[in-house]
């Protein structure tokens, strides 16, 4: 079934429709979280100041000769879709649509003379998604049935964030927490964390599980340091505490702290990071973003090299789309899905902003919908070309 269109394409998203006052601000709106640029004191405060601010997400819909389309989605605004309507889409017209392998191995090399990572590994993991979700709309077949159909009756959900109190309403009972300080903020900042973390266990109690996201922010001394501070509190995972490049850095966190689990890979981009770190065993949970590693055609090789290390797979983000929740039902190397929470407290999460046709999670569970391909509940009316 050869392909007759690819394109970038806007998605006007239904906004939230949150009835119930919050309590207070989400966390995400008012907490400084460590970070890569939180050595530079004009952008410590919060992220928002330094990431870019006109970037939205991007869709991208392709078409099959008999018309059926499939539509997937990726983030990084007017760049990424450049590289969708100038680079790949050309070079993927006429091409067996169902091909996924051949396709994603294609854009691969052909982005190899800017490089096949970071903003161009955001184009491909959108197109990749759109292929799989119509293929499954054309077989008439959820993704998870093409990629060896489900491996689980359902998904364990924890939560990231730090509205801890609002999560445990929600019934959930596995938190991932924001790291607040970082190596700018010296020993006050280690107490900080340190306290911070004592007091989320204390609330939460011994039966359920905390982690703890340190985004890029740490060098390897910091966080062996606050590994030790931390390590009577019993974190199941430390998470992406380097930044992402620096793989002697890997190696040597991975030596100095022996007892604790780390997890990463948000922001490495192809699956070869992904096989550098199994080889060397810098890490024990691989944390690919299917939006942005490649789409799912690469997820499913990490998962694959993951089983046969034994490690395990938890996407970043992973519940929050229909992508992350069909590939995460069906891999046996996939034990739970990352649930953000993106209501305020005391706000209802069906009140939120929700992807149509993507349920969401109920008591920490979460099944995917059956629906065929990605099962979008999406007009093609309502989608625009990205480029007017």
């Amino acid at each position: 079934m050869k392909i007759i269109d690819v394109r970038a394409v806007r998605l006007p998203l239904p906004q939230a429709q949150m009835k119930t006052p919050p309590r207070r601000k989400s966390w995400g709106e008012t907490d400084e979280v460590a970070n890569p640029m939180s050595r530079f004191p004009h952008v410590k405060a919060h992220r928002s100041l330094w990431l870019p601010k006109t970037w939205d997400r991007v869709w991208c819909k392709v078409t099959l000769e008999d018309g059926t389309w499939g539509l997937g989605s990726t983030y990084h605004g007017r760049p990424v879709a450049a590289v969708i309507d100038d680079h790949l889409a050309p070079n993927l017209i006429g091409q067996d649509g169902l091909a996924h392998e051949r396709l994603s191995d294609m854009m691969f090399r052909m982005t190899k003379p800017y490089g096949s990572t970071g903003l161009a590994s955001y184009a491909i993991s959108a197109i990749d998604l759109a292929l799989w979700d119509a293929k499954g709309k054309l077989l008439g077949q959820p993704v998870y049935n093409l990629i060896g159909g489900a491996h689980k009756d359902r998904m364990f959900c924890y939560v990231t964030g730090n509205d801890v109190d609002w999560y445990q309403e929600l019934n959930f009972t596995a938190f991932k927490l924001a790291c607040p300080y970082g190596p700018a903020d010296g020993l006050d900042g280690l107490d900080k964390n340190e306290a911070f973390i004592a007091r989320v266990r204390e609330q939460v109690g011994d039966k359920c599980e905390i982690m703890l996201d340190c985004w890029m922010a740490f060098d390897v001394e910091y966080a062996v340091r606050l590994a030790e501070r931390l390590r009577p509190y019993r974190l199941k995972w430390m998470e992406e505490c380097l930044i992402p490049e620096d793989f002697d850095a890997h190696v040597e966190l991975r030596q100095r702290v022996p007892w604790q689990t780390l997890a990463t890979g948000e922001h490495w981009y192809t699956h070869v990071p992904f096989q550098t770190a199994l080889r060397h065993g810098v890490v024990d949970i691989l944390q690919p973003d299917i939006e942005w590693v490649g789409g799912l055609t690469t997820c499913l090789k990490i998962a694959h090299l993951a089983e046969a290390a034994g490690k395990s797979v938890i996407l970043h983000g992973g519940g929050l789309t229909p992508f992350g929740q069909h590939f995460s039902y069906a891999m046996p190397s996939v034990p739970w899905l990352e649930y953000f929470v993106g209501t305020p407290p005391g706000v209802p999460l069906t009140e939120g902003a929700m992807l149509p046709g993507v349920p969401s999670a109920q008591d920490s569970w979460l099944v995917p919908s059956d629906s065929p391909g990605f099962g979008w509940e999406i007009p093609e009316s309502a989608l625009s070309p990205y480029f007017a």
